[in-house]
Formats: structure tokens, C-alpha cells, sequence
């Protein structure tokens, strides 16, 4: 019987001093190995939320809650298909980035999840890191992979306008996957193929993707600035495959959880259906949660500024104009028909909840163990106060729900150090905090 007992903050250390931290194993002990994983989901729309105005006289059509009954908020109209989920979900108002109003408010998803000053950054920087980026770094040993980014749009895009949500550490867009079935085969499909053929591939494409990458390092040196600027986020890219590799690695041995796909529609894509693909999309995050791949993962449902394909989502359902066009009403029918898509979004948040509430954890569900963060990073027409926020689960960090909790220019970044808190992660600040946030629905900061 082995008395052998690993500290769960173990590292090897590899060629050139490069240190990996371990997966958890049994040899760590059973507070370590029993324990409920603590994951973040985060869940990006653009172009703000409909709060039509008072005089249109639809004021149960606001995203916002705006009336109470018996001491409870009332759901509004774009919100009902989310009150089966009143214990477990809650409002938050008045939340800002301070730094917001300052910038291009078309750059308000670049921020939203860094806080930065993209108005006034660092001499050579864009922007800084995303908090789920902050929350891989302290999740990845736990899991086959350090983190998922999903978006309706593949890529980055560019810089303003980009088709992710996710900042590195470094402050670079992480390329977003869009493709139901490459997430899927990279999820679960190579579990399928033989162990030793699958690892001396993977040694293969880790070598092949750090040779390119010491190359298109040196060729960076020698660019100009919009040239080096590409460079950096193909970069970014390769150090992103090069982390998954290595994780693949570490964890080929050890078995996918068993899990039954026949639900899920591969053949699914961005320009079907809309709500085929979101829901293929949220089917995919609740699997790979429930199989413990990963514990960060963003999805941006729709891009800034009338970007992307998701723009025209508004009139496949019949209301009449791009996504984009509809924040900019005001009228009385265009804010009415901006609020139905906001309906169409919570239908699929929604069956996101039910999913996560479908399968079950070592302590309660998946739901339970997950913080999902669900919001814009503008109120509606570009305003960057009162940001839209919703979030939802966390019963067992702490969370407690069925609120609508309202304060006035509270920091974002204060909301991310609470959820950071929640999840065990005991960072001194986040971007611009000055503080967690007291008295609203994190119980444990």
C-alpha cells in the first residue's frame, strides 16, 4: 500500500525549467480528489438589453425587472421563460466599468470581462486580462483542458469589434471556435482512438506547434507594428493549441466520464437555424462541464456593431430589422420587437439551466458547482452604465438567489473579484476592484 502523499498545488518540472501542475489524483488525498468542482460560464450578447421607455407604456417588457410581488421581483415579459429558475438565478443593476464611458462604446465587449482602460492603455498593450483567463489559471489542473471559447463568429475578428470575449493573460483575444462538430471532436472524439497512437500524435503536434512557434517568434522581432500586432494574436493562438496539447497529454490515460451525445445536432451551424445552433452550442458547454473537461468557458452570443451573421438573427424570427438596428430604436414597435429577441435569448438561457440542472455532480448538480455569468456590456443604445447582469447557480459556493440587487455605479470588476472569491480563488483585486460586493448575493466574500 503506497503511503505516498502529493500537496494538490503539485508541479513537474520539465526541459528548460518549465513547470506543469499536476491533475488531481487519488495520491493527493480525498479532501482534494472528493471535492465539487467549482466552474465559470461565462455568456456575452451585444448591443445591450431592451428597457423601453416609460412613455411607450410596455414597461413589463424590460429586461429589467420592474415591479415586485409578495416581496419577490416580477419577471418581465423577455425574461419569463428564466422563472423556473428564480432560486437560482438573480438580477444585478447599476453595475459599470468605469472605464467605459471613457472609451468607443463599440469596445464594450473587448472590456467586459477585462475591465480595461482601452481608451488609455500601456505603450504596446490593447488590453488586459479576462477574468475567466485569471479563472483558468487557478482551475486548469483540474481538468483535461484550461478553458473553452465559444462564440457565433470563429476567430478574433479584430481589435474593437473582435468575435471573442476571452483575453489571455497577456491581454490578447483568444481565438473563438464556432464549429459544432471540431467542438465536439476536440471534447470528446479523441478519447476514441487508440492510447499509444493517440500520444505519439499528440508528442508530434506539441513538437510541430513549438517549432513554429520559437520561428514565428523570431519573425516577430523583424515586423512593423501592424504586422507585429497579427503576429501577437497568431501567437496567442498557438500558445492556446500548445496548452490544450499539453493538458491532452497529462490526461490520456484517465477515461471520459460516459455520457450519451444523441441529443446533440453536429450538422448544426451559425447560419441555420438560430435556435438550433445556440442550443447545440449550450448542449455542448453543459456536456463538457459534466464530463469535467474544463471549468472556464465563454460564449459570445452576438458581436458589437451589427458585426457578424448573428446581426440578422432578429429577422429570421420574423422581427423585422438586424439586431444592431433594433437597440437603436425608439419607437414603440422597435422596442417592443428588440425586447422579443431578448425573449429569444432567454429562451435559450433557459434551456441552458435545464440542462445544467439535468445532470448531476458529486454534490448536487452541475448547475450547483458552476457560476454562470450572463449579461452585455452596455444597458441598451451603447450606454455604458447599468450594465445588463445576470447570474445564475453557484448554490454550493455560496450563492444566494431569486434577488434583484440594484447599486449604483458598483465596479464590475468588484462583481468579478466576489465571483473569483466564490470559487475559491483568493486573488488580493481584479482589474480596477477596490472591493468584493457586500450585502448583495455572494454569501462567502
Amino acid at each position: 500500500m503506497s503511503t505516498l502523499q502529493i500537496d494538490r498545488r503539485a508541479f513537474l518540472k520539465g526541459v528548460g525549467g518549465v513547470s506543469l501542475a499536476l491533475p488531481v489524483l487519488d495520491v493527493m488525498g480525498a479532501e482534494v480528489t472528493e471535492k465539487a468542482p467549482r466552474r465559470f460560464c461565462a455568456i456575452y450578447t451585444a448591443n445591450g438589453m431592451s428597457l423601453p421607455k416609460t412613455e411607450h407604456g410596455i414597461n413589463e417588457w424590460s429586461w429589467f425587472p420592474t415591479a415586485e410581488k409578495n416581496g419577490e421581483f416580477v419577471f418581465g415579459n423577455s425574461t419569463e421563460p428564466l422563472s423556473p429558475y428564480r432560486k437560482q438565478l438573480s438580477f444585478l443593476g447599476g453595475l459599470l466599468h468605469p472605464s467605459g464611458p471613457k472609451a468607443d462604446p463599440h469596445t464594450c465587449s473587448d472590456m467586459w470581462l477585462t475591465g480595461a482602460p482601452l481608451h488609455n492603455p500601456k505603450p504596446g498593450t490593447y488590453n488586459t486580462a479576462g477574468v475567466d483567463q485569471v479563472i483558468a489559471l487557478h482551475t486548469k489542473q483540474h481538468c483535461r483542458q484550461p478553458s473553452l471559447v465559444l462564440s457565433i463568429d470563429a476567430g478574433t475578428g479584430y481589435l474593437s469589434r473582435t468575435g471573442t470575449i476571452s483575453y489571455s493573460l497577456e491581454g490578447r483575444p483568444i481565438p473563438a471556435e464556432n464549429h459544432p462538430r471540431r467542438i465536439f471532436d476536440r471534447l470528446f472524439k479523441g478519447e476514441r482512438s487508440s492510447l499509444e497512437s493517440q500520444r505519439e500524435a499528440l508528442k508530434r503536434r506539441i513538437k510541430l506547434v513549438d517549432a513554429v512557434a520559437q520561428s514565428a517568434s523570431s519573425l516577430n522581432q523583424q515586423l512593423g507594428k501592424s504586422d507585429r500586432e497579427k503576429m501577437d494574436q497568431y501567437l496567442t493562438s498557438l500558445n492556446e493549441v500548445e496548452s490544450r496539447l499539453v493538458a491532452s497529454e497529462r490526461w490520456i490515460d484517465v477515461p471520459l466520464k460516459k455520457q450519451d451525445y444523441s441529443h446533440i445536432n453536429l450538422d448544426a451551424t451559425s447560419a441555420s437555424e438560430p435556435a438550433e445552433f445556440y442550443r447545440t452550442m449550450f448542449d455542448l458547454i453543459a456536456l463538457a462541464f459534466d464530463a469535467d473537461i474544463t471549468r472556464s468557458i465563454t460564449f459570445m452570443l452576438n458581436r458589437e456593431d451589427g458585426m457578424g451573421i448573428s446581426d440578422t438573427f432578429p429577422i429570421k424570427l420574423g422581427l423585422g430589422k438586424t439586431h444592431h438596428n433594433l437597440s437603436h430604436a425608439t419607437d414603440k414597435e422597435g422596442q417592443l420587437n428588440f425586447a422579443k429577441y431578448d425573449l429569444f435569448l432567454s429562451q435559450q438561457i433557459a434551456h441552458f439551466l435545464k440542462r445544467m440542472n439535468g445532470y448531476q455532480d458529486r454534490q448536487g448538480t452541475v448547475l450547483d458547482n458552476t457560476i454562470v455569468l450572463f449579461g452585455s456590456g452596455a444597458s441598451t443604445t451603447h450606454n455604458n452604465h447599468n450594465i445588463p447582469t445576470l447570474i445564475a447557480g453557484g448554490a454550493n459556493m455560496g450563492l444566494k438567489h431569486g434577488a434583484y440587487w440594484k447599486k449604483d455605479d458598483t465596479r464590475m470588476s468588484n462583481v468579478y473579484l466576489s465571483i473569483m472569491r466564490s470559487l475559491g480563488i483568493e486573488e488580493e483585486s481584479f482589474a480596477d476592484s477596490t472591493s468584493t460586493v457586500s450585502g448583495s448575493i455572494f454569501g462567502r466574500v
